[in-house]
Parts: C-alpha cells; sequence; structure tokens
C-alpha cells in the first residue's frame, strides 16, 4: 500500500465530512456491535467464521419487503455454474418489459451471499419498479479479484441475451453494489464502455465505494476502531485477497486509477461520514465530476460503512434506499436517463431536553429500535400464516398492531428527525 493520499480539491465535496458523533440510532446499533465484538477481541476468525458473522448480522437486521415474485436461476459462468436472484417488483402492464437493476453484494470480496443482498435488493425493487438481479459471484481466498468481475459480466450478459424471455428491457439497465460491489460496478462500468456495445447503462449506484485499492486515505485512520469495519478488519480481508498476487495499480481492480473517466454513465456514490474508506468514495465522485460525468453524491455524516444492511432499526438506511430507488426511477422509466448533479449531505441529531440526562435519550432510542424490530419479526412471522384472500386486511391491521413502530416514528421525527442539505448543485 502506497503512503496515505488526501482528497483532491473539486467542487461538491460535503461540507461535513464527518458529524461530530454517530447518529442516534447508530451509535445504539454500534454499542451492540462493539459489544459483540469485544468477546472476540485478539482472535484471528476463520473465512468460515465471518461469513457466518455477516450473513447473521446483516440477515437479522434487515427488512424483506415483500414482492410478488423472486427468480431462481442457475446460469452458465467462466467458472462453473452462477447462482442468480431476480426481485420482480408489481406487475407491468401486459406486454411491458422492465427495466434491469443489477447490484453486486458488497464483503470484502471475501463475505457477502445471495441472502445478505436479499433485503437491499427488495427494498430498491419495489422502490424503483426495476427488477434487480443479483450473482454470487465468486470470492477470496479460494479465487482471485478478477474471477468477481469476471462472473458479474457473465451475468449481465446473460440477462441481456435472455432479456426477451425474462421480461426484461436489455436497453434500459443500471449497475450498483456496496463496499467490494461497489468496487465491481465501477469496473464493471468502464468495462463495459471500453466494449461499446448495446446501450450503456444508465446509472451507476456505487454505495461506499472501494474503488482505490492501492491506496488509503485519511478516513482509514480516522475511523479506524469502534464503526463496524475496523482496520483490523481491513487488514484481515487484505490477507484474504493477498492469497493470490495482484497488481493493483490495474484499473480493472482498482478503478479509480484509470486515466480517464469520461464517457462513463451518471453516477450516484453514497458514503458515510464514520467509514474507513469513506475518503476513497469521495476521491471518485470528485473525478468522475472532473471528467465531465455528473454525479448525486449522498453524503450521511453520521454513519458507518455497512450501514444500508441494516434497515430494520435504522431510519437512515431506509432513506437511502428510497433515495437509491428513486434515482433508478428516474433513470430508467424515463426517456433519457436523468443527470443530477448534487451534493446532498444527510443526517440526525438529538434535540432530547437537557434535563432528561446524557444517557436516558440512548436508552429510549435503543428501546423503540428494539421494539420496532420485534414487532416488524412477528409481523413477518404471523404474515406467512394469512390465507391469500386475507393478506389485504392484514395489511390494514398491522399500524394498530405495532405501537412501538408508531411511537418510534413520532418520537423520531420530533427529537430526531433526518435533516437533507443541499450543498452543492450543478
Amino acid at each position: 500500500m502506497s503512503a496515505v493520499r488526501t482528497l483532491p480539491a473539486g467542487p461538491g465535496l460535503p461540507r461535513t465530512p464527518r458529524a461530530p458523533k454517530p447518529d442516534p440510532e447508530a451509535q445504539v446499533l454500534l454499542r451492540s456491535l462493539n459489544l459483540v465484538a469485544r468477546r472476540s477481541a485478539g482472535q484471528v476468525p476463520s473465512v468460515a467464521a465471518m461469513r457466518r458473522r455477516w450473513h447473521l448480522m446483516s440477515t437479522l437486521m434487515a427488512r424483506r419487503v415483500p414482492l410478488p415474485r423472486v427468480d431462481h436461476h442457475r446460469i452458465p459462468g467462466p467458472g462453473g455454474t452462477l447462482a442468480l436472484r431476480l426481485f420482480r417488483p408489481a406487475a407491468a402492464a401486459a406486454g411491458a418489459a422492465r427495466p434491469l437493476f443489477l447490484w453486486l453484494h458488497g464483503g470484502g470480496f471475501t463475505v457477502g451471499n445471495l441472502a445478505t443482498a436479499d433485503a437491499i435488493c427488495r427494498h430498491i425493487a419495489e422502490r424503483s419498479g426495476a427488477v434487480v438481479a443479483t450473482v454470487r459471484y465468486r470470492l477470496a481466498p479460494e479465487h482471485d479479484l478478477h474471477a468477481g468481475r469476471d462472473d458479474a459480466l457473465a451475468a449481465l450478459d446473460w440477462l441481456r441475451a435472455h432479456a426477451a424471455r425474462l421480461g426484461l428491457d436489455a436497453d434500459r439497465i443500471a449497475l450498483g453494489g456496496d463496499s467490494a460491489g461497489g468496487n465491481l460496478a465501477a469496473a464493471l462500468a468502464q468495462r463495459l464502455a471500453e466494449r461499446g456495445e448495446g446501450a450503456p447503462p444508465r446509472l451507476q449506484v456505487l454505495v461506499y465505494p472501494a474503488t482505490n485499492l492501492r491506496d488509503a486515505y485519511a478516513s482509514r485512520a480516522q475511523n479506524a476502531q469502534g464503526y463496524l469495519l475496523t482496520e483490523d478488519s481491513i487488514r484481515w480481508f487484505d490477507a484474504q485477497v493477498a492469497a493470490h498476487a495482484h497488481d493493483l495499480d490495474d484499473p480493472r481492480l482498482s478503478p479509480a486509477l484509470a486515466p480517464s473517466l469520461a464517457g462513463l454513465p451518471p453516477a450516484l456514490v453514497l458514503t458515510a461520514g464514520f467509514d474507513p474508506i469513506r475518503d476513497d468514495g469521495l476521491a471518485y465522485a470528485a473525478r468522475l465530476r472532473a471528467d465531465g460525468v455528473p454525479v448525486q453524491l449522498l453524503h450521511y455524516a453520521g454513519q458507518f460503512h455497512g450501514f444500508l444492511n441494516f434497515d430494520a432499526v435504522l431510519r437512515a438506511a431506509r432513506d437511502a434506499l428510497d433515495r437509491i430507488g428513486d434515482a433508478l426511477a428516474a433513470a430508467l422509466h424515463g426517456s433519457v436517463a436523468a443527470r443530477p448533479d448534487c451534493t446532498l449531505e444527510l443526517g440526525a441529531t438529538a434535540r432530547t431536553p437537557a434535563l432528561l440526562g446524557p444517557w436516558v435519550p440512548q436508552w429510549v432510542t435503543g428501546g423503540l429500535m428494539a421494539g420496532e424490530w420485534l414487532e416488524r419479526s412477528r409481523h413477518r412471522v404471523l404474515g406467512a400464516f394469512v390465507p391469500a384472500g386475507l393478506d389485504g386486511w392484514f395489511a390494514l391491521a398491522a399500524p394498530w398492531a405495532q405501537p412501538a413502530t408508531q411511537l418510534r416514528e413520532q418520537i423520531a421525527a420530533a427529537y430526531a428527525p433526518l435533516e437533507v442539505h443541499r450543498t452543492f448543485v450543478r
């Protein structure tokens, strides 16, 4: 790894890269996650253990928005059969083909699978109206970094080749991913531009992306401990990737090192203030803008790396997924791609009365988060047993059966609203 890099000067960088402290809900969740992490401090986890840990975290605290249909496919890949899922929103008009969004999951190129991407894909499909596809690409240390890239391209090529049979519009596509998946999506967008075949993607969605695998930025030291992705875990992921020799100067692995980003699709880039690789994503957004690519930058200054996977307990995660879905809807359902070029800074600050003391608001926040999670879990279980003809009545009754959820929404709106500031527009 080379010397620590600084962010390049350029328009549209967040005025507040990191909030004074995490958002109230993020504080509560991080405290719980850090308590669990301390139990295994000093131990070097196995690959299997890390995969189980991330699978458990990302599925237990994620919502599963109900969809009419989720299709499972087995498709040919360059290294063998690939598992692929298609998340279908409400039925389109008769004979109408749906646009396609290919989502690539995160996990340091080592962990993650179709299940860890499930909740994100469901939410985006329901919000955007697009069919969302995700593929189980090959991971380290069993495979090198090029394998996942080849699998992502193979999945997209297969989807395009079978678009008519699958009810997809091969001319309306978008790409996206989070963390390592953001790296893959950025690399895939560049590779498609080089090939020049078919309609170009209308949008690339890069969520806290790792676009420069060679260099470190100042945010890595600033957020080294306590925010889910830590310096120790980054070193662990690096060790798994190092099982194979790689040239990290290669733009196919480090998309940020490409000589030019001109001509790439418009981008939505999402970053988090308490993320060790925050500045990587911000630097890539600045490079895109400098090369003439419109960027909608969403910066959550009080959130941490991976927060989208916890949308069952974090309002900011739901907000981010809604904004991604809305951007996709504008890009994929319009006659031309939406091209916003702006920066939105989003965050929540507690406004609780001082007489309550510093700990009372956190206990209230944590209690309401836990109560909503329990209500949603119960509602999901009970919903599985409701006869098909009564599901509408069950949905109408849901608010009355979830008092903690309703109370949390009211208290959050009054004492910790999620605020949005547009700090740059061009």
